[in-house]
């Protein structure tokens, strides 16, 4: 379990904090254009607008129109073997009420076979509006094909979308009457994962009489909602609608979700959902069933997933297209964000009066990348190797950053500028020089190894800023840096992308468990070597970098 920052406490700063943590945003106006609406000319609403049903009154309505069902199936002139399930209900500011249902043959659910009444607040009906107008019936009920048989077919459809499956979730009897004349049909279920890692919810509609495949559909589904996040500003986030409901749950990206700790310290969370798939309001509170710091770590938990499949062509923590999972509102007023191997997951804790989450986008690339090392060099969490194990998270948080391009966070070798931890707007860390922040290591010593992992950091953060950016004074971003080295030399950077692809594949391919600072030089040069040569200009500058460092 890695913890965001380290909890002990310095002569020179209020608050000891060295860490890889993220960005904070400011929350923007709270007040909206109808905040400038006169009482006396306010809007009136619409008449066909949907009123907000409380709880109780969706579910009084959802009764008694379940209660009626069996007569509302003869008044819009359903068959004696077709009946009505109560799915939803919506009700207009005038009272109209719109019920959907879903229907039933002899006892088998009809696919397609949908509809919606409409009635006004009188009672009076204003209409039918169904999903077929074809009459649901069929000659027989018994079929002419096994279900292995369209199981089969099923678990071959869901191949092709490269599931490993070799069997299907089962086969049941149903009315299709999507398209053209209903039929009795088969409706199967493959599980699984496609190719992409993205979850597999394969629904393939067979004829019962002819075996025919009739219509197949992922059941699992992707949404486009908007998160007003605290620290990113309004953001798209990728989400699932399951039914009616949308939940945080990015199934393009592994099937990462988003839970609510609610305060508690143990277990997975409830996964948000939410109705309008608007997530949050861009600004904090304290309340413990907050979105907004659900938004935030969604959208960081995406960002960083795209960050690595498009810069290194990795697909999710371990590569292997399967995604973690983020939990928020962890304890309560806990002041810090860990990851977590056991459960494979991001925390993240909702800060000083429960009002400053850690959940800033370079916290959770920070946090995704102690997994990363994890399940690549695995890096010792103590002595050199633990600062390189916190240096690479700090680094690849900043890759984060830059990648996401975020006109609210911009990109910068700050660490945890927007947090505020310190109470004081001041940076957790700095990449050009470490040691601005207290405690941090600039350069290499023969007790370097005896800090706390989050300060002896500071030799490999700073190594990475002289191999992006160079030494002396430069302006990223609007931020003014000026980086010194160990021996007085001046070091010509190559570029932050090419400096990530060095430390990527050093991590991936040269590191190991117990590498130290000298030991990361070679893997390193490896790296340099093996991606532009031993002779290029990137090699001369990871070997410059480092005696920038004290690491020769």
């Amino acid at each position: 379990m890695s913890p965001l920052y380290a909890r002990h406490k310095r002569t020179t700063l209020a608050v000891a904090t060295a860490v890889a943590a993220g960005a904070l945003l400011s929350t923007g106006l709270t007040t909206s254009a109808s905040a400038h609406t006169s009482a006396g000319t306010a809007a009136k609403p619409l008449a066909a607008a949907p009123t907000t049903l409380s709880a109780a009154a969706r579910t009084t309505l959802i009764k008694n129109a379940q209660a009626d069902a069996a007569g509302t199936a003869r008044r819009i002139g359903l068959g004696a073997k077709e009946k009505l399930v109560v799915k939803d209900v919506v009700k207009d500011a005038d009272g109209t009420l719109h019920t959907r249902y879903e229907r039933t043959y002899a006892g088998l659910p009809v696919l397609g076979g949908d509809l919606i009444v409409h009635t006004a607040k009188s009672g009076k009906a204003e209409g039918v509006t169904k999903a077929t107008k074809a009459t649901i019936r069929v000659a027989s009920l018994k079929p002419q094909i096994t279900a292995a048989k369209a199981e089969k077919q099923a678990v071959s459809a869901a191949k092709t979308l490269g599931s490993a499956k070799t069997a299907a979730d089962g086969a049941r009897k149903v009315i299709w009457a999507g398209s053209g004349k209903p039929v009795l049909a088969y409706e199967t279920v493959v599980g699984g994962f496609q190719d992409d890692g993205t979850p597999n919810q394969l629904h393939v509609i067979t004829d019962a009489a002819t075996g025919k495949k009739l219509f197949e559909y992922q059941g699992v589904e992707n949404a486009t909602g908007t998160g007003k996040t605290l620290y990113s500003g309004s953001v798209s986030l990728t989400t699932n609608l399951s039914g009616s409901t949308y939940q945080l749950y990015d199934t393009s990206r592994g099937g990462h979700k988003t839970y609510n700790l609610a305060r508690r310290t143990s277990g997975t969370g409830t996964l948000f959902t939410d109705a309008d798939n608007v997530w949050g309001t861009g600004a904090a509170s304290s309340s413990s069933t907050d979105q907004t710091a659900a938004a935030d770590a969604a959208y960081g938990a995406q960002e960083t997933w795209d960050f690595y499949k498009s810069t290194f062509g990795r697909s999710g923590i371990k590569n292997n297209g399967v995604g973690a999972y983020s939990r928020v509102h962890y304890g309560s007023s806990y002041v810090n964000a860990f990851w977590d191997d056991s459960c494979f997951c991001m925390t993240y804790g909702d800060g000083s009066g429960n009002t400053h989450p850690l959940t800033s986008l370079d916290v959770a690339g920070h946090e995704m990348s102690h997994g990363v090392t994890s399940n690549t060099a695995g890096l010792n969490y103590s002595g050199e190797s633990g600062g390189l194990n916190e240096a690479t998270s700090d680094i690849f948080g900043t890759g984060v950053e830059f990648f996401a391009n975020n006109a609210a966070d911009k990109g910068d070798y700050l660490i945890g500028e927007e947090i505020d931890i310190n109470g004081d707007g001041s940076p957790l860390r700095y990449m050009d020089k470490p040691s601005k922040d207290g405690g941090s290591a600039d350069n290499w010593s023969s007790t370097v190894g005896n800090k706390d992992v989050h300060y002896s950091s500071g030799v490999a953060n700073h190594f990475f800023y002289l191999l992006a950016e160079g030494s002396g004074s430069k302006t990223i971003n609007g931020v003014t840096y000026n980086s010194p080295t160990y021996n007085g030399s001046t070091v010509t950077g190559i570029g932050r992308a090419k400096a990530l692809q060095i430390w990527y594949k050093a991590l991936t391919t040269y590191m190991t468990s117990t590498t130290n600072y000298k030991a990361a030089r070679t893997a390193t040069l490896n790296a340099a070597s093996a991606l532009y040569g031993s002779t290029s200009t990137e090699y001369k500058a990871v070997a410059a970098a480092w005696a920038g460092v004290n690491v020769n």
